[in-house]
């Protein structure tokens, strides 16, 4: 392969990939957009991007007192949409556009309006348990109240009459409760349990995007060309200027003469300029397109050092994910119960305000016998939109050490059917369920196809699933879930997202198919080196409109510096009937064709007959493709390709099949 050739096919590959920085400048016009559309809005929710506003809508709910437990769920569905808004910006926006002082600023709204919301429902709670007299039931002459949002969900029993035989708690129409010793049985107190559909609790990651230290290496020395014209510029316009001002001193008979040339230099001038703008504009996508890079490598980075955990009952949060949002158990005080006299209502509020009843307690002396205080059985509900592959995991929050662990809970049973998990709880605090997140991984095979114009679709097959992804424009939509080859329904399908919140959905839901820096530590994976990686993704991506990508069996024989993967043209859906995969061998600066199939008996990297190499994928496939595969390739959709490319750097199929 003469340099000349390849020279000429990296040029056209580099002009292909002008669709990442210019679905990079879509977006942020898009942010802008959105900023503005929220200022003329004018709706009472502030700009989570400015301090000032955040700043103003969290003292003025602070302010904000005596709100029953509706009126703080309904608030609720601002704060943490105001929440998801700060982390999305966290995530989506390049740190070189972000300063630090905004990271910090950002970080910090997010726990102020966590601490903040917590507060509230506990303030409300104890609104709630104030008037629990008044909520008795008539047959048992307790409190019972649920309150149920998509969000949240409130159990709350009171013991008002203190019936030393009443120790089985289970609330209506449901098979949540407790199963309480006689010492609770007989004591003035209520039993909380708080779902909250979200984790607020888990101390949050750091964000995985480059610092500016990973990308000043790639960008500085283009942001120095385009110092370096900026300057040429204003060189060239202060003498054009200078030229200008000579001339307005010549004598009055050249008048005319002087006239024409001052037209003359404004005319260069202003081509000067244009010329300039050009060159300035161009090696500022230049800029763009490096940092962009610098980004999708971040994303198949893998760390070197594997975070160290001292005890075996602590929680890996690398290795484990919380999944269905958190359970909130306390033994609470009954606070002092409203009283009518005389036509008023009075009550005698607690400075305090909600205590929490110490059990088992810290003294333990006067007891007579030690199992006074056994462990409490509880039974929770599995939330209903989260998918367990095993039986879950019971841990609880040490608020000492800020991290899971999962002693001090036995006998834990699932029942998966009824979606139910029974254990023996020691001490009530915030609980979770928690599985493997790299239960799918390594994945056992993928495909990547078209389905119509800058539209496709991916599918996953790992052990226990097969997950499949449509892809459009700058969406993402969740098309179905098979588990153990039988359909399973979503709340997330027919949903179409933006790529990232779609990521994070998925996760939520129990379909981790998305590798982090730490998931090699976990999983046997067949490694790849990074630029290869991304190279294979970007080029995959901006052929995905008219060519079907599948795993090859091969990829696991070659070594880490070279991807091997099936391909084939697809413009109709008759195209799936055919099984003409040609085997390609990538190295991120040469592509060839390979002569083994999937069925040959050994893995060779022999050149297929009548074939030669090629810079890029787009030019190996060129050779053999139709001028309508061709033509689909170059019409694709900027952000479509940039879709297609982030959830294939995000799954890393290449690595972890």
């Amino acid at each position: 392969m003469d340099l000349e050739r390849r020279n000429e096919e990296l040029e056209e590959l580099r002009l292909l990939e002008g669709c990442f920085p210019e679905a990079e400048k879509l977006k942020r016009e898009t942010r802008l957009l959105s900023q503005w559309e929220h200022y003329i809005q004018c709706d009472g929710s502030p700009d989570p991007s400015v301090a000032q506003e955040m700043n103003t809508f969290i003292s003025l709910w602070k302010e904000t007192t005596n709100e029953t437990f509706e009126e703080v769920i309904e608030k609720s569905k601002v704060v943490l949409n105001l929440i998801e808004k700060l982390k999305f910006i966290l995530l989506e926006i390049s740190p070189c556009d972000l300063q630090d002082k905004d990271i910090i600023q950002y970080q910090g709204s997010i726990l102020q309006l966590q601490e903040l919301l917590h507060l509230k429902f506990n303030v409300a709670t104890e609104i709630l348990l104030r008037q629990a007299s008044t909520l008795a039931d008539l047959d048992s002459g307790n409190m019972e109240k649920i309150i149920k949002d998509e969000n949240v969900t409130l159990y709350v029993w009171a013991n008002l009459k203190k019936n030393p035989r009443y120790r089985s708690v289970r609330f209506s129409e449901t098979q949540i409760g407790f199963e309480i010793p006689r010492i609770l049985a007989t004591s003035d107190i209520a039993l909380r349990l708080l779902h909250t559909h979200y984790d607020h609790v888990s101390t949050p990651h750091l964000v995985s995007t480059p610092s500016k230290e990973d990308t000043s290496s790639v960008t500085e020395p283009v942001k120095d060309d385009v110092d370096n014209v900026e300057k040429a510029i204003s060189k060239e316009v202060e003498e054009k200027s200078k030229q200008q001002q000579r001339g307005s001193h010549l004598i009055q008979e050249e008048e005319i003469k002087v006239e024409e040339e001052q037209g003359d230099t404004e005319v260069k001038m202003s081509s000067a300029e244009e010329e300039s703008e050009a060159i300035k504009c161009k090696l500022e996508m230049k800029v763009l397109s490096e940092t962009i890079l610098a980004a999708q490598l971040l994303l198949v980075e893998n760390s070197s050092e594997k975070p160290e955990f001292f005890e075996d009952d602590m929680v890996d949060l690398c290795q484990f994910t919380t999944l269905g949002g958190i359970y909130h158990l306390d033994i609470l005080e009954l606070p002092p119960q409203c009283k009518r006299v005389k036509g008023w209502m009075i009550v005698e509020i607690c400075k305090e305000g909600l205590q929490k009843y110490t059990y088992p307690p810290e003294t333990t002396e006067d007891l007579e016998t030690e199992n006074a205080f056994p462990p409490i059985e509880v039974t929770l509900e599995v939330h209903e939109n989260v998918i367990f592959f095993e039986d879950p995991v019971v841990a609880r929050w040490d608020a000492e050490g800020k991290h899971w662990r999962t002693d001090g809970i036995s006998n834990v049973f699932y029942k998966p059917k009824e979606r139910l998990v029974t254990f023996s709880l020691e001490a009530f605090g915030p609980l979770t369920l928690i599985q493997d997140a790299h239960l799918n991984m390594p994945y056992q095979s993928w495909e990547l196809r078209p389905l119509d114009v800058n539209k496709v679709l991916l599918t996953v097959t790992t052990v226990f699933t097969e997950i499949q992804i449509q892809i459009k424009e700058n969406l993402c939509m969740l098309s179905s879930i098979k588990l153990r080859d039988k359909k399973h329904i979503s709340i997330l399908e027919g949903k179409w997202m933006t790529p990232i919140p779609f990521i994070i959905a998925l996760k939520e839901a129990g379909l981790n198919i998305f590798p982090t820096r730490y998931s090699h530590f976990y999983v046997i994976i067949n490694n790849k080196v990074p630029l290869v990686e991304v190279k294979a993704y970007r080029q995959m991506a901006l052929l995905s409109s008219a060519f079907a990508f599948g795993w090859s069996r091969w990829n696991l024989l070659c070594n880490s510096t070279k991807v091997v993967f099936k391909v084939k043209e697809h413009l109709t859906e008759e195209c799936t009937e055919t099984p003409n995969w040609a085997i390609l061998m990538f190295s991120g600066d040469r592509a060839q064709r390979l002569k083994i199939t999937e069925e040959s008996e050994a893995f060779s990297e022999a050149l297929k007959e009548e074939t030669e190499f090629h810079s890029t994928l787009y030019h190996m496939l060129k050779d053999c493709a139709s001028k309508e595969a061709m033509e689909k390739v170059r019409s694709s959709n900027c952000q479509f390709v940039n879709s297609v490319c982030h959830m294939l750097l995000s799954t890393r199929l290449l690595s972890y099949s």
